[in-house]
């Protein structure tokens, strides 16, 4: 019987050893930015991603908003951004921003798709992965495709 409570305590002692790790992990905020050539709000078939793009985590104390956190990173050939944000932080307000857009008829944000919020906290939320992915982040072309019309028949038609 001593044995088993032995053992019993010695694989509980070894479910703790992953969070005794003097040093915190970085998390890692991964996402896109895309060109809406349709100026639909949404994510097409006709949509490009936007390499060379600026976008921005920002945190802020959620009681007085303050900002206590910034960070900026730029988007890969594929138009993904990979932002390490060294710290936890907790309680606070987290989102990523757009930035800029290196594309001359693509600079414009979509106001719904300026902004992404991310949780960047291990605690009580019961998220254990360092990666968090934002939804994507959007800017409108000047001037939409001369196809947006079939485009968005195909998106917005209620038959399947």
């Amino acid at each position: 019987m001593a044995f088993k409570a032995f053992f019993l305590l010695a694989l509980c002692l070894c479910t703790l050893i992953p969070f005794s790790t003097s040093e915190p992990r970085p998390f890692s905020v991964i996402g896109r930015v895309y060109c809406d050539t349709c100026r639909a709000g949404f994510e097409t078939y006709a949509t490009t991603y936007i390499a060379g793009a600026r976008v921005r985590v920002v945190c802020k104390e959620r009681e007085s908003l303050a900002i206590v956190y910034t960070k900026e990173g730029v988007t890969d050939s594929t138009g993904t951004y990979n932002i390490l944000v060294e710290q936890d932080h907790g309680d606070q307000i987290c989102e990523v921003m757009f930035v800029s857009s290196p594309v001359a008829d693509c600079k414009v944000p979509d106001p719904g798709r300026s902004r992404s919020s991310i949780v960047v906290t291990r605690t009580d939320n019961g998220i254990v992965n360092d990666v968090h992915h934002a939804n994507a982040l959007g800017c409108h072309k000047d001037v939409p495709l001369p196809n947006c019309y079939e485009i968005l028949k195909y998106y917005l038609s209620d038959e399947v």
